[in-house]
């Protein structure tokens, strides 16, 4: 990649005006940073002019500086990229979208098939609109000589005049940027939707979900064992699906492509897309309609997304029909990869027609796998609910008259579920699932068509939990996981009853006041009168805090006051707290641990040697005071105060916690509150041991019920008289 500095140009003698906001966004960095780089940098580039007050920047210059400096948080290629993008959306009261897009992909293009730059020297910055007439028409002379028949690039540079050779600049910045020109025009195209194209994003499908899709061709083993292979997809809208698998091999050489789509101006820009990806100009065909163009071969491998139809518009027997066109493509050993509405391909359907055609290619031996998917891996359509359906014609004997079912619509699509699914899929492809030493699959569950077809036009969801599922120890464990949470709830029990034996029944004591009421004191006097310390809480680097086996001191931020966290998970290692942190206090026994971020929230460290995080912060009780309160007094009567909440629109909380009020009890009622309030607290807790052991007990039996790997005994029998 080329080195030298950047010329990124409105026209051949403008430069491109950045503002301090756009600064910060192709730098990945907040507003104020690029305000405190100013400030502090005294080489920070110059402002060149002003708009309505606001300072413009020459781009090329902060970008240098911003590489240079090694400021911001987008590597050199990516700045590079992103003031490319600027420029090109500062033209866009120039041109279209559209125009930019297939304007500067021709130019792309062009640039490969000629093999050298597009400027080639020929303009400067002073060259003016002499220059831009000699650069046009010296590109459109090019185009002419190399692409007579007009399959990539003439018809776009034609449509434009001189006015669009900045565009040619742009193009060389985005090579520069790019390594090549393939780079280029995919970074492009990942553009489309900020240069406001989304007509042409709303196809797009979550990176995770094309490299499943990737994986399911399995293209890379295909193209070790054959000479050459011939991808197809006749529904290639923009390409992405056609892109997605060439990025997965080197070996493009050995590779034809097929593929087919309605409009002309997508079907120029996946010629285009493809030719840069690197596949030869004989090896590629891409016909605007309906119907691929099979003469150059029979494709080996078929992938495509059925078209997107609004739910009013959207047809079931149309889908269908679409995927028994896709398998009508097949030879044996060949396979194809489906995109569809799970309406169409995995829920159950009411039509008879559209039954009997899904009944049709479920019994003609071509589908072998049906992965219902979660939403949202359509991000322009998130309301969508997709599925993917496998075809292979000629199965391997050990799935003959099977189908792979399975459904991830529940979990996101991570690298971890998508591995784990490909696998399933792959080896079901290469061997079936044998019953003894095969593979388990992790989602999906082979399901004879013959069982599919007692529910006519039933759901193609798995029946039950794939095997791995099944058979995993977390599941053979549950038996002895639910008797224990039964023995545990046993001894609760008997906890429960031993300690009301020797306690008898809870009795609070209560009264009602007679005379008058306390009088009232605030937190902030407390404080002024030594009763209550309040101590800081400490900012601590989320880098330092470990797992609760590896950390010695708790840390105790919001999260834990307001019960969003367990106490004790966030915990840290008293060598990196001496050593990072000199200056931070532990908790005594005791402390009250407070937040008022994002409400109140308070908690008493009964063990103390914690640390606190900021925001939060102690209270410490003074025991020797005059008056003194103890911990869970005060905790109780500041959780109590009256005008604590936040309403839902403020910033800030209605008051301040030395502003909260409450009653200056007497030292004995202190005492006699803070012994029935211990004793709640121990009931409590007898209570929760007896919940949590039931709660255990419950949602094992119920997952087991689910699944099927669990049945309920006959209950014992009930004495004769019991009525």
């Amino acid at each position: 990649m080329a080195t030298g500095p950047l010329d990124v140009t409105l026209g051949t003698r403008e430069p491109l005006l950045v503002s301090l906001s756009d600064i910060a966004a192709f730098a990945r960095v907040k507003r104020p940073v690029v305000s405190t780089w100013r400030r502090r940098h005294p080489d920070f580039p110059a402002a060149v002019s002003e708009d309505s007050g606001r300072p413009l920047f020459d781009g090329a210059e902060v970008a240098e500086w911003l590489i240079a400096s090694g400021l911001g948080n987008a590597a050199a290629a990516e700045l590079r990229s992103e003031l490319a993008l600027f420029g090109i959306m500062a033209l866009r009261e120039r041109f279209t979208p559209w125009q930019l897009v297939e304007a500067l992909g021709s130019l792309l293009c062009l640039r490969r098939l000629d093999g050298r730059p597009l400027t080639d020297g020929a303009i400067g910055p002073q060259g003016g609109a002499e220059a831009d007439d000699a650069l046009w028409s010296g590109l459109l002379r090019r185009a002419e000589r190399i692409d007579v028949e007009d399959d990539f690039v003439l018809r776009e540079l034609r449509s434009l005049d001189a006015t669009a050779a900045p565009l040619a600049c742009l193009a060389e910045n985005l090579v520069e940027a790019a390594y090549d020109e393939r780079g280029a025009y995919e970074w492009l195209l990942a553009a489309r939707s900020r240069l406001g194209l989304d007509s042409l994003a709303a196809d797009a499908v979550a990176p995770e979900l094309r490299r499943l899709i990737s994986q399911l061709t399995d293209l890379r083993l295909r193209l070790e064992h054959g000479e050459s292979l011939t991808l197809a997809d006749p529904h290639a809208r923009a390409g992405d699906l056609l892109a997605a698998l060439l990025d997965d091999t080197e070996d493009r050489e050995h590779i034809a492509v097929l593929a087919a789509d309605p409009d002309a101006r997508l079907a120029r820009i996946i010629r285009r897309r493809l030719l840069l990806a690197g596949v030869g100009e004989l090896d590629l065909d891409v016909q605007t309609g309906l119907d691929l163009e099979e003469r150059l071969a029979d494709p080996d491998l078929v992938v495509t997304q059925l078209p997107y139809r609004p739910g009013e518009n959207r047809s079931v027997l149309a889908a269908l029909a679409e995927v028994e066109r896709v398998a009508d493509f097949l030879r044996p050993g060949c396979t194809a990869v489906v995109l569809g509405p799970a309406a169409a391909l995995v829920d159950e359907l009411r039509d008879t027609e559209a039954s009997q055609l899904r009944s049709a290619l479920l019994r003609g031996n071509v589908v072998e796998s049906v992965l219902a998917l979660p939403g949202g891996v359509l991000p322009f359509r998130p309301g969508y609910r997709p599925a993917l359906w496998t075809l292979t014609r000629d199965p391997v004997p050990e799935a003959e008259g099977k189908v792979l079912l399975a459904d991830i619509s529940s979990e996101q699509l991570t690298a971890g579920v998508r591995a784990r699914l490909a696998e399933d899929v792959l080896l079901w492809r290469a061997e079936g699932f044998r019953e003894l030493g095969g593979h388990d699959p992790s989602y999906g569950r082979a399901v004879p068509v013959a069982v599919l077809e007692q529910t006519f036009g039933g759901p193609l969801t798995p029946p039950a939990p794939p095997a791995a599922a099944i058979w995993s120890d977390k599941v053979k464990e549950r038996p002895a996981l639910i008797a224990e949470a039964e023995a545990r709830l046993e001894r609760a029990t008997a906890e429960i009853r031993t300690y009301e034996d020797e306690r008898g029944p809870y009795q609070g004591g209560v009264l009602r006041r007679v005379g008058r009421l306390p009088q009232r004191t605030t937190l902030g006097k407390l404080i002024a009168e030594h009763r209550v310390t309040r101590l800081p809480g400490h900012r601590i680097d989320d880098r330092h805090l470990t797992s609760t086996a590896e950390g010695h001191h708790a840390v105790l931020g919001p999260e834990e006051i307001i019960g969003e966290r367990p106490v004790g998970v966030r915990r840290i290692d008293r060598l990196v707290l001496a050593t990072e942190y000199d200056r931070v206090a532990l908790t005594e026994p005791g402390d009250v641990i407070y937040t008022l971020t994002p409400r109140l929230g308070l908690y008493v460290d009964h063990d103390g040697f914690s640390v606190v995080a900021f925001p939060a912060r102690v209270l410490r009780v003074q025991p020797e005071a005059a008056r003194p309160l103890t911990p869970r007094v005060l905790a109780a009567l500041l959780g109590a105060a009256r005008g604590t909440a936040r309403s839902p629109g403020a910033v800030r909380p209605a008051r301040r916690i030395e502003d909260y009020q409450l009653p200056d009890l007497n030292p004995d009622e202190v005492l006699r509150f803070d012994a029935l309030l211990a004793e709640t607290e121990r009931r409590e807790r007898l209570l929760c041991a007896q919940a949590d052991a039931l709660a255990k007990a419950r949602s094992l039996t119920i997952a087991g019920l689910a699944d099927g790997t669990l049945t309920l005994a006959d209950p014992p029998a009930l004495p004769a008289n019991h009525q």
